[in-house]
Parts: structure tokens; sequence; C-alpha cells
């Protein structure tokens, strides 16, 4: 039987037990034990001889009920390291929340082990990991992902995504449908939006992006398509996946995986409800989500570490929106991520 004592304890619990079964006065039993009164007293007044809880009746938390909630909420859907939830936590939450008081509110609601929190593969041998070879600014991938029709929609829409290799900026449209007219148009304002020049354009092998298969088989592209027209217009290296490999355009299908999860955990009543939440992803994953690949900073920071290191290679000036963002526009989001209401008094409308 493992028996746990307090480092400074006098007593076993053979010597309790004698305590509270002996009838003799408990100053006797002070001198008897080498003991003080008190402590043969407060044995003498229990019933059981493990000893109690340290713990204080009363937590000193920085963090109320209400936060410890988000906070929670944050950790097991966007599954934030320690240090990338404590700068969204003081950022949005608590401006003054301690990395050690997140730590120790981590672990009061079982949520500190980050990796029992990642779903694991029923297959064990997996492949190793290929990392993306390191460019500069300028390298996009581009997919497009079916959306959910709306209650108010006809016919379903297209979520049409681009993601920077160097900075993980993403730019995003939601579109009529998948069409070459569609994807280069798509592309054009890609151009015009994005900060930095754009000099390679990585796709799968869909009709919207390429000719490269027709009737009689594969080919090679025609650089007629209206995709390769627009990237030969703009001096656009236009590179494509290997074909049923769609791990090569990994980096954008990772993200499309986020809005898979944003559009799993929420209901939307219109069309306009479901572009206005990935807008906000859109906006929140942009300028304020840390990313390990970037050394725990967001897209936004890393562009402007790109922009001072390499100027040359910006069109124009990258710069924050200051006051769009709020601890109650934060706390209004969570519903996005997670599916759940947000705390009473939160300042949000629940969305119905």
């Amino acid at each position: 039987m493992e028996i746990r004592l307090h480092k400074n304890a006098r007593t076993t619990p053979a010597i309790r037990r004698e305590l509270q079964a002996s009838t003799l006065p408990s100053k006797v039993l002070a001198a008897h034990y080498n003991l003080s009164v008190q402590t043969v007293r407060k044995w003498r007044r229990r019933t059981v001889v493990e000893d109690a809880s340290h713990r204080p009746h009363r937590l000193s938390t920085t963090l109320s009920p209400e936060q410890e909630v988000l906070v929670v909420a944050l950790r097991e859907t966007l599954l934030l390291p320690l240090d990338d939830l404590l700068a969204v936590t003081r950022a949005f939450i608590h401006p003054e929340a301690s990395r050690s008081a997140l730590d120790r509110c981590l672990r009061r609601h079982g949520v500190s082990n980050l990796k029992s929190l990642i779903p694991q593969e029923a297959d064990t041998a997996k492949r190793p990991v290929k990392t993306f070879k390191d460019y500069a600014p300028g390298f996009v991938h581009v997919d497009v992902k079916y959306l959910p029709q709306m209650p108010d929609e006809d016919r379903r829409k297209y979520l049409f995504a681009a993601i920077d290799r160097a900075t993980r900026w993403v730019y995003v449209e939601i579109l009529d449908d998948k069409s070459a007219a569609s994807a280069s148009g798509f592309l054009k304002r890609l151009i015009t939006k994005a900060p930095f020049a754009l000099s390679k354009i990585l796709t799968d092998n869909g009709k919207e992006f390429t000719d490269r298969f027709c009737a009689r088989g594969e080919r090679p592209p025609t650089g007629q398509h209206r995709f390769d027209q627009v990237c030969a217009q703009h001096v656009i290296e236009h590179r494509l996946t290997k074909p049923r490999t769609p791990q090569t355009n990994g980096m954008v299908e990772r993200f499309n995986g986020r809005i898979a999860e944003v559009l799993a955990t929420t209901r939307f009543d219109s069309s306009q409800s479901l572009e206005q939440t990935i807008t906000r992803y859109v906006q929140v994953y942009n300028q304020h989500i840390p990313q390990k690949a970037l050394g725990h900073i967001a897209p936004i920071q890393a562009l402007k570490d790109w922009a001072e290191k390499r100027p040359e290679l910006f069109k124009k000036r990258v710069y924050n929106l200051q006051g769009l963002y709020s601890p109650a526009f934060f706390v209004c989001m969570i519903p996005q991520f997670t599916g759940t209401p947000p705390p009473t008094g939160a300042g949000c409308r629940t969305r119905t």
C-alpha cells in the first residue's frame, strides 16, 4: 500500500490511529509522542489518518470562470501551444494574465497536454513528413473548396483561397462557380490585393486552373487557358501538382481544413452570415493567430518582417487595421470556433 505523507509530517498513519483511539489527555499524548498539543488535538478531531489537501479553499486566479471557458475553448479548438495561447489571451481576454496562471488553468481543466488533444490516426506507420522549401513572399498556393448550400440559395457556392508560402498570409473569395473565368478573375484580384509581387502560383489540375487533361488524357498545358494567360500577363510562373497527390498543395489544403471545422461547428441562416463568418475568421487568422512555422508570430507580423528585410518584393505598405478587434469581438468569434454560445454579458447576439 502506498502511503503519501507531507514532507514535514511528524506522525505516521499508525500513530494517528493511536491518538484517535487513546483516552489519555492531549498533553500526555503530546509529551509521549514528542508532538505539540495542537497536532494531537487536530488528529483526535479527525476520523481519517491521511493528509488533507493543501489546496486553498478559494483560488486566487486572474481569470474569471467565463474567461477560463474561453481559454479552454481556444485550446481545444485551435490547439494552440501555451505561449501562443498566452499571446491570444493577453490580446483579447485578459491583458495581465501570466504564463504560470494560464498553465494552472489548463491543468485544472485537463487540457494541459496538447498531444492528447490532437486526434491520432489509426495507421501508426506514417511516412516521414516533408517540409516545404523556403521561399521569399510571392510563392502562393491556390485551391477551391465547396461550400454548403444555404437556405436562401438555389445552389452551392465555392471558396477560392490563396496562401503565401513564406508568410502564411491568406486571401479568400466566395464565388458562384469554379469556372476558368472565376479562377482567372480571382487571380487578377489576388494580384491587386496582395502586398507583395506574385512570382509563382501552385494549383491542382482542375479544369478551372489548367487544360493539362483532355478527352485523350494528359498533355502539356497549351498556355491558352485563361488562368495561364493571366499568369503570363503578370510574369507569374504557374506550377501544377502531380496528379493524385493533393499533399503537394497541402498548405492551402490545411487552411481549407480549418474552414471546414468552422463550417462543421456553426449554424448559418443565410449566405450573408456564412460569408461574414469566413471573412472574420480570415481576418483573425491573418492578424492575430500565431503560426508555429513562422516562429510563433502572426502572418501580418511575418509580412512586416519580410517588408523590412526585402522591401523590393513589396508593392504596398503592410499595416494592421487598428480598431477592428476588441475583446468583445473576439469573444463573439468563439461560437464560430466551437459552436458553443458566448458567456453571458459578452455583448454578442446569438445567431440561430
